[in-house]
């Protein structure tokens, strides 16, 4: 067979090999290395490093072994890889920095939060912690399924028991291909009561659960700021993010001076790159109220900001250092894990709980079934003891006499099989401890945890309250003390504050130019002609805003999106300015329809073509990144429109069908992002024009013409969402050309 194949060419087409063996790659990278399993929470490597682990006994009670010899355990029979990335797995799962619940106790140089890196192999020791002895609790009871190992020469467990949380406890994180995890660590024992709140009720919400557990639990600590809206539906779809920031306080100096001192940084930032980024940060003179940092950390963290002056605000150089260091960063959730079928899916946390429950669920019939049985083995036995027992020179006698002993011993005492055996194996000195009483007490003591074996497996109510109790247990034991105690807090969003401060910007009048063609640009002094300002050939004026040089701009475009500019930042000079999607990022079809500087406590109302709008505070327009922020949700085909001051008591919007409609300004609804809701009602056509005023000084429209009185304007008081009513001639006039006069 062999000589008719050598030589043998098969053609395949390229596209088709390639496609064959990425999708095998694929598949490898996404079930053996990247995504953990819901049940225990872990990947493959960690799996068969705990095995290997309690293979060679190293359980939280014996002594230390070297690492070396576990790693070459694990690739030797379980974990075919290299010896570094097993390594580095063993070590991260024993530092406390970087796994909220260690499962590898380590003896030796196992890293820093610097990022320092670990001692070799051969010079540190490992063995399992209590956590680790939780997951793996029941092995040999038949807990779960094994697998042949990778070359057939032994068996691993395909899943571990479980007993504890352990991947919301510790987290997980990993890329696929084409897929990816983040999962945060969260408190053991948060997730138990979570649970346990689960199982008395099953169709438990996910807010009801976060009453319980409230968020992400970080071994570094910190602080997260996020409200609790975005926090519960970050749970309830399997993504979101999380905003830590690091924990600060104020120590007092001599002579009113003072110092920031930092003593928790946010997880997964390691120190010596963070304190590198701030020195080069004040290098570049872009952190003007910092005068030092110094890093006075031993084996808690401790880095000391000195201010460059005591007249500053404590609150505005740690916002400024916020908004600049990673001493704020986010965190992603991404619950993307293999349920128990293997098939990789996001899940919400309520499903993640119930994913884990259900298979300690599972652990407990199997488990008690197979403890059922070896009590059933054992009352076999002690009954053959019990028929015996009165007879032991008829015993001897068969076995002494008999060549056959084991039949002869089933014919006379009715034995069975089994019985025989245990009767034969038994040792002569046994003889003399084989009292009736033992046996009969032995015997009913099996008895009764055989009903209540059979009770429990008869009864999901019975198995459900036991997993009840086991959860509460385990809170105890790993939500208790120093281990369990919560190390981050969550706090409500912080205000703004203003750090304009911080840069000495000297006060100036500014007129801010934008074309149609979308450059931008900064002109001295207010009151300007706009029609004596040169642009390029073929360009004219858009928009104008007057501004002060320490203002800031709010440029809102016609895709709904609210993008943020320094006046201070913008070219000046005698050039025609710099483009406006260089200093933002605005999408290819997206085009600026106002600039406005920032009022702190200003609103504006914005208006969609298709006569849906919402009230938002100019604050909320405030982008920090040059992506800008999404704050006007608009469907397909439609647009906004307008984004006019919300100043006055009420509104009115003219449609392109000529019918105009007023109402309340407080029939709109404030909000931070939407879609806004109706304002005026169309069969076809849009919004034409809309203005925001107090209706007892009346309405100038348009700006020049006669003032119209509120009795002029009674005939088109209504409600919001109403039609309206046919506009007078002197509504429906057309409006002045959009490149208005600078909006101040």
């Amino acid at each position: 067979m062999s000589r008719e194949l050598a030589g043998h060419i098969e053609e395949t087409r390229l596209a088709e090999a390639l496609s064959e063996r990425y999708i095998a790659y694929a598949m490898s990278t996404i079930m053996s290395r990247s995504l953990p399993d819901v049940r225990d929470g872990l990947k493959p490597v960690h799996r068969r490093l705990l095995y290997a682990m309690q293979q060679l006994r190293l359980d939280p009670t014996s002594g230390f072994k070297k690492c070396a010899r576990v790693v070459g355990d694990v690739i030797g029979k379980f974990h075919p890889h290299g010896d570094t990335a097993v390594y580095d797995t063993l070590v991260r799962l024993a530092q406390e920095f970087a796994v909220r619940y260690p499962l590898v106790e380590g003896q030796g140089n196992f890293g820093s939060i610097d990022g320092d890196g670990a001692a070799a192999m051969r010079y540190t020791e490992a063995r399992l912690t209590t956590v680790a002895t939780a997951l793996l609790d029941g092995l040999e009871d038949d807990a779960v399924d094994f697998q042949p190992t990778y070359d057939n020469q032994d068996e691993e467990p395909v899943v571990l028991p479980g007993a504890f949380p352990n991947l919301l406890a510790n987290g997980a994180a990993g890329i696929a291909v084409g897929m990816a995890t983040s999962i945060p660590p969260h408190n053991a024992g948060e997730i138990c009561r979570a649970a346990r709140h689960l199982v008395d009720n099953p169709q438990a919400s996910t807010a009801a659960l976060l009453d319980f557990m409230r968020g992400p639990d970080f071994p570094t600590g910190g602080i997260i700021v996020e409200d609790r809206e975005s926090i519960e539906n970050a749970y309830e779809t399997g993504r979101g993010s999380f905003r830590i920031r690091a924990r600060w306080a104020v120590e007092q100096g001599r002579f009113g001076t003072w110092i920031i001192v930092v003593t928790e940084i946010p997880y997964q930032v390691q120190k010596s790159r963070l304190i590198e980024q701030i020195a080069e940060l004040m290098e570049q003179k872009k952190l003007p109220l910092l005068a030092d940092v110094r890093d006075e950390s031993t084996t808690d963290i401790r880095l000391v900001l000195e201010p460059r002056s005591k007249g500053c605000e404590p609150e505005v150089l740690m916002e400024l250092l916020f908004r600049s260091t990673a001493l704020e960063s986010k965190f992603s959730l991404n619950m993307n894990v293999l349920d128990r079928d293997r098939v990789p899916s996001v899940m919400g946390l309520r499903s993640v709980l119930q994913a884990w429950l259900d298979h300690r669920h599972e652990v407990l019939v199997r488990r008690s079934t197979h403890r059922l049985a070896a009590v059933e083995r054992r009352l076999e036995i002690l009954d053959g003891f019990l028929a015996v027992f009165l007879n032991l020179d008829e015993v001897i006698r068969i076995i002494r006499e008999s060549d056959e002993p084991k039949p002869a011993l089933m014919e006379a005492f009715a034995l069975t099989d089994i019985q025989a055996e245990a009767v034969l194996n038994m040792r002569l000195r046994s003889l003399r401890r084989l009292e009736e009483i033992e046996i009969r007490r032995e015997r009913d003591k099996l008895m009764t945890e055989k009903d209540a074996l059979t009770a429990l497996l008869g009864s999901e109510r019975r198995r459900w309250t036991r997993i009840g109790k086991e959860l509460d247990e385990t809170e105890k034991k790993f939500g208790e003390g120093a281990l369990g105690k919560r190390r981050t807090d969550i706090a409500p969003p912080p205000r703004m504050v203003d750090i304009s401060s911080a840069f000495e910007t000297e006060r100036e009048p500014l007129t801010v130019l934008l074309s149609r063609e979308g450059w931008v640009r900064a002109i001295r002094g207010h009151g300007l002609d706009l029609d004596a300002q040169k642009f390029k050939e073929g360009d004219a004026p858009q928009l104008a805003a007057e501004c002060q040089s320490v203002d800031r701009l709010i440029l809102f475009t016609g895709g709904g999106r609210a993008f943020t500019l320094k006046a201070a930042d913008l070219p000046r000079g005698r050039g025609f300015g710099q483009p406006v999607r260089v200093l933002a990022d605005l999408p290819p079809d997206d085009t600026v329809i106002v600039m406005f500087p920032l009022v702190a406590d200003g609103k504006r109302l914005l208006v969609t073509s298709g006569g849906k709008g919402m009230v938002v505070r100019e604050s909320d327009l405030v982008a920090e990144k040059r992506t800008g922020k999404q704050v006007l949700n608009v469907r397909e085909g439609d647009d906004a429109a307008f984004c006019i001051p919300a100043n006055g008591t009420h509104i009115l919007i003219l449609g392109d069908n000529r019918r105009a409609v007023i109402f309340p300004v407080e029939q709109v609804p404030e909000m931070t992002r939407g879609m806004g809701v109706t304002l005026q009602k169309y069969a076809q056509g849009g919004v034409r024009d809309v203005r925001a005023f107090n209706l007892d000084e009346g309405l100038e429209w348009p700006v020049g013409a006669k003032l119209r009185s509120p009795a002029d304007l009674a005939g088109w008081l209504g409600k919001r969402a109403d039609a309206g009513k046919a506009a007078p001639m002197w509504m429906t006039r057309k409006r002045v050309d959009s490149s208005q006069p600078p909006e101040k």
